[in-house]
């Protein structure tokens, strides 16, 4: 049985201020690779680590998104709370943002895995 292989693109570092680099260098149906930079999402995602994001997948509270806060695209878990939709960072040392609602939501993580080990993909799609 031959494997089918999905090609993710690669994009280079963001050189504008343009917030939506990443997402609007992909066609908006078309996954895109980020790698995890900082510990704010320690202890599930590792610094290095490369997150594959669906932009069309469907946002949920709990799921692990990217999205635009402040002029920036962060990486963290969306959660509603009392009605309010939040960004949170899983690492305690970093605070909750909120955002105006799930439009700002540029993209759904559907897989994690570490450089150069085949066995330490995650997926986190149903």
């Amino acid at each position: 049985m031959k494997t089918q292989h999905r090609i993710i693109p690669v994009l280079p570092a963001p050189t504008t201020d343009t917030a939506d680099v990443a997402a609007t260098a992909c066609e908006n149906a078309e996954p895109y690779a980020l790698m995890v930079l900082g510990n704010s999402m320690l202890p599930e995602f590792a610094e290095g680590e490369i997150v594959v994001v669906e932009p069309e997948g469907l946002a949920r509270d709990g799921s692990y998104v990217v999205a635009h806060h402040d002029g920036e695209l962060i990486f963290r878990q969306l959660q509603l709370r009392d009605g309010r939709w939040r960004l949170h960072p899983l690492n305690p040392a970093y605070t909750d943002a909120e955002i105006v609602g799930i439009e700002a939501v540029r993209g759904v993580v559907i897989q994690k895995s570490r450089p150069g080990s085949r066995r330490s993909r995650k997926s986190y799609v149903d």
